[in-house]
């Protein structure tokens, strides 16, 4: 069976197709820029639509040059889990629970320091 195999070849790795007569999809090239200065690269296909933010390697918003940035008006605010219990129970009512639950607790382990 050994000798039946393709030596010298990796299999899997390379095509046995030329690349002659392809041409790649037509690109462009756009360029975005952070408020620091940083400039970003993306490439698009030509008939892409360019979306007028995008975020760089490093995590930092970058704009399009030569384009707007968009006004999120209608973009609702981050609630944070914090502000959702807020709207569900009041500072005293939160200090309360906090209480009976630190009781409960220390109760717990008083009973395991007897036991």
């Amino acid at each position: 069976m050994s000798d039946r195999s393709l030596r010298g070849m990796r299999l899997g790795a390379q095509s046995m197709e030329t690349e002659s007569g392809v041409e790649p999809a037509p690109r462009q090239r756009v360029e975005y820029r952070c408020e620091d200065g940083e400039r970003v690269f993306v490439t698009f296909a030509a008939e892409a639509e360019v979306p007028p933010v995008w975020v760089s390697k490093s995590g930092k918003e970058a704009v399009l040059v030569d384009g707007e940035r968009p006004e999120n008006a209608n973009e609702k605010p981050v609630r944070t889990h914090w502000d959702m219990l807020l709207e569900r129970r009041s500072i005293e009512e939160l200090e309360q629970i906090l209480q009976d639950r630190l009781k409960l607790l220390r109760e717990r382990r008083g009973e395991r320091a007897s036991a």
